[in-house]
């Protein structure tokens, strides 16, 4: 049986969160709708409000997640739903153990992302360190003006974190030379020889002494805050802050002073406590702040890949097969 007219899907619904879909994911999507699942798509250009999803949820045999909230309260509302295949790999929108507990499987695509994100926080290095927005907005406004940065070749990176998408951040900065430190209490060694990063046994150890700070663990209870006042402390007068991880790593209101005081010289900042973020944000007062919207895995061709895997898991379940990188 061919794709075209397989009918594993037939009768099963799958709702899709994550927005522009159709557009991004091309091939995952022809691939349920070839195995024929009706596709239910986000359409607007936010994520579902929590109110939207429970309704979703009602009647769904899976899900393609995004960023809405995959938590006790919603899954209560998933009466027929067997698998969430996140499109990415964090999974602190879902709760694991909700999932458990209604047998729902929960798979991700580690790494699929992890080269659009790596090269976004290279890029927020190169941005803050050469002062890129404050140029770009002076040109426009008919100034020219004289910007004198700094360059990337030669400075102290200290990685929060090292596993795959910190991995490829310290590959991609070799050819400029950098020295490399990095803290993860489950660091592979063997990656940090082959790559010439130094391992240290605390976050400070990680952040004393180097120019760029880079954070990219995982957002657990055990993380949260880890870019507090006390860690601002211990880095050295004019340090530069990159976050493409989760927003709730930093502690915005300490960068908001790190800042202020110029213990931090920018930041460049793919995520935020709370998203969307807001006009009014006080980061956005700091002329060396450089933000995205959450936006570092956004990438076409790192969509095609994770769409694929996402579909592929789906079809999987319904096929009576184990999909790869099944987390719960």
């Amino acid at each position: 049986m061919t794709p075209a007219t397989s009918s594993i899907g037939h009768g099963r619904t799958v709702i899709v969160g994550p927005v522009r879909y159709a557009e991004l994911c091309g091939t995952g999507r022809r691939m349920l709708l070839d195995h024929g699942f009706t596709l239910v798509e986000n359409e607007s250009t936010v994520p579902w409000t929590q109110a939207e999803l429970h309704e979703l949820l009602q009647g769904a045999d899976a899900a393609v997640a995004g960023v809405e909230v995959y938590d006790a309260e919603a899954l209560q509302h998933a009466d027929r739903l067997q698998i969430i295949s996140r499109l990415g790999v964090g999974l602190d929108n879902i709760d694991l153990d909700a999932t458990r507990e209604r047998e729902i499987r929960v798979v991700n695509v580690p790494g699929g992302n992890a080269a659009a994100v790596a090269e976004l926080a290279i890029g927020f290095m190169i941005a803050v360190l050469r002062r890129m927005p404050e140029m770009d907005a002076a040109t426009k406004a008919g100034r020219w003006d004289r910007f004198v940065g700094r360059e990337l070749a030669g400075k102290a990176i200290g990685l929060i974190g090292f596993g795959a998408i910190a991995q490829l951040v310290a590959r991609r900065l070799q050819g400029f030379d950098v020295e490399i430190t990095a803290y993860d209490p489950f660091a592979d060694e063997s990656a940090a020889a082959r790559l010439g990063v130094r391992l240290v046994a605390t976050p400070a150890e990680a952040v004393a002494d180097v120019d760029i700070v880079s954070v990219h663990a995982p957002h657990v209870p055990a993380t949260h805050h880890i870019v507090d006042d006390a860690l601002i402390a211990a880095m050295r007068e004019g340090t530069i802050l990159v976050n493409t991880a989760r927003g709730g790593l930093v502690d915005q209101a300490a960068l908001d002073r790190g800042l202020a005081s110029g213990r931090i010289a920018g930041a460049g900042l793919d995520v935020f406590e709370l998203e969307p973020t807001s006009a009014d944000n006080p980061l956005f007062h700091h002329d060396n702040v450089v933000v995205a919207p959450h936006a570092a895995a956004d990438s076409r061709e790192a969509y095609e890949r994770i769409g694929l895997a996402t579909a592929q898991a789906i079809v999987d379940v319904f096929a009576g097969r184990v999909p790869a990188a099944l987390v719960a």
